[in-house]
């Protein structure tokens, strides 16, 4: 059995918006890193459950580049997202409307390379 880790952000905009951000490949470009140094400059998605993604991340400076890829198993808008990564970890993101604010909380199954607190710095660095 897979760790599970989850991570969490509130995000001051309503949920729309932020569903809008997270799911739309011209603007996961401009968030799906975990620091300055890292960029995305590809993302493509095909949002409906069996559609395919593949998000590209790279060092800005070329020298490593990886496609973290998978296909969506839930699609709830505005509520729910799920994936299956190709290594057959899952993702779970809800959203959540508090007030005029949005909460999104990821749990995800660890791998197997990576400290359990490396890849929760990681991934929460990625949603902040």
């Amino acid at each position: 059995m897979k760790h599970k880790i989850t991570v969490m952000v509130t995000i001051d905009a309503p949920i729309d918006k932020v569903w809008e951000m997270f799911t739309t490949p011209k603007h996961i470009v401009n968030w799906n890193f975990a620091s300055a140094d890292w960029h995305a400059p590809k993302a493509t998605n095909e949002l409906k459950v069996g559609g395919r993604f593949i998000y590209t991340m790279a060092a800005k400076d070329a020298s490593m580049s990886f496609d973290f890829t998978g296909y969506f198993s839930v699609i709830n808008p505005n509520h729910e997202i799920s994936y299956i990564l190709d290594d057959e970890r899952t993702v779970n993101t809800t959203f959540i409307t508090k007030g005029k604010q949005t909460e999104v909380v990821e749990t995800f199954e660890a791998e197997e390379e990576n400290t359990i607190e490396l890849q929760q710095l990681g991934w929460q660095a990625i949603l902040n």
